[in-house]
């Protein structure tokens, strides 16, 4: 069973255990059908609605305990990845939903494969090991700190689980298209289109951005091999971190597009901005700002013994396919 299957990373996980010989249950909230990313629609065996923010997923005795039943593994993707919500409501999908779905997966006796992001390491910089210990502080937002809730729960648990953290997930790794443009990808736009012209950065800041197509084929494979992996954590990422320096020359080298000047943290000040370039920085840009102030090295050496694989190169080269997709498709200007 995959929760959040309608999502960009839930279909395109769906797909790929389809394509695998799986029987897959697919629980959607309000979007009906599972798209991979290339926007076919994923042939699942069912799809469920429910919503995980409630006891039972909203679902009658009757209709949880037959789903419970029903399957051996849960893949708990569903969460809200904005970066701008109030608390509660981080509380009750990424962590109350967490519980929802460990409510299931315990009723059921699944295993649990639970979908985190690599950001839990908090503020922290340098080697940040798969194993190492989740920080009670140093979130950037509370989006980090309800995924790192949600962990907790997860290894409090008495399941047989383990968890998958990708990094910043982007378009697919040999063209660069992905299906559908939020969350990174807006602020993106913001500083490419020179919208926002400022951006708060750290000297020696790096990105890890990861193609969808590894971080959901490396889900695939962690679930294919949960023998081995219950109780581990593994990083899927592209473990070639970009310089902050180094991705803002890839947008200019583009003729339509801005390169936005990188000021230290302690000499940006968001209230000197423009009036409109404020806006847009405190209501998307600024939202990312913490990213471009941290250098964490996420190890995956884990996740390479265990699978066998590892991302293919990224960096510049890459940056730019992400890019050209963006055009060819309109979301970004062509000149």
């Amino acid at each position: 069973m995959v929760t959040g299957a309608a999502g960009l990373l839930g279909g395109e996980v769906c797909a790929r255990l389809v394509a695998r010989g799986h029987s897959v249950t697919a629980m959607v909230h309000r979007t009906p059908d599972i798209l991979a990313n290339d926007g076919t629609k994923v042939a699942v065996g069912e799809i469920v609605p429910g919503d995980v923010s409630l006891p039972r997923m909203g679902w009658s005795e009757d209709e949880f305990a037959r789903i419970a039943a029903g399957h051996d593994l849960l893949i708990h993707c569903a969460a809200t990845v904005r970066f701008d919500l109030d608390e509660a409501d981080y509380a009750a999908v990424n962590v109350g939903g967490t519980a929802n779905a460990i409510a299931l997966a315990e009723a059921g006796g699944m295993e649990f494969l639970h979908v985190s992001t690599a950001y839990v390491c908090g503020d922290r910089n340098g080697p940040i090991r798969e194993d190492d210990p989740l920080p009670e502080s140093g979130y950037a937002n509370g989006y980090e700190a309800s995924k790192a809730a949600g962990e907790r729960l997860v290894r409090n648990s008495g399941l047989p689980w383990a968890i998958a953290r990708p990094s910043v997930v982007v378009g697919e790794h040999a063209s660069g298209a992905i299906r559908q443009f939020d969350t990174t990808y807006a602020a993106f736009k913001l500083i490419a289109e020179g919208r926002v012209r400022h951006m708060a950065a750290t000297p020696g800041a790096t990105l890890d951005f990861v193609p969808i197509d590894h971080v959901a084929g490396g889900i695939v494979a962690i679930a294919e091999n949960m023998d081995e992996a219950s109780g581990r954590t593994f990083h899927l990422v592209a473990g070639r971190t970009l310089p902050i320096e180094r991705f803002i020359h890839a947008i200019g080298a583009y003729p339509q597009f801005h390169e936005p000047a990188l000021v230290e943290p302690a000499r940006f000040d968001p209230a000197s901005l423009p009036a409109l370039e404020r806006r847009l920085y405190k209501r998307v840009a600024g939202l990312y700002a913490a990213y471009f102030q941290r250098d964490p090295q996420f190890d995956d050496s884990a996740f390479r013994v265990l699978t066998g694989s590892a991302c293919p190169p990224t960096g510049e080269p890459y940056i730019r396919r992400l890019i050209d997709h963006c055009i060819a498709v309109g979301f970004l200007s062509a000149a």
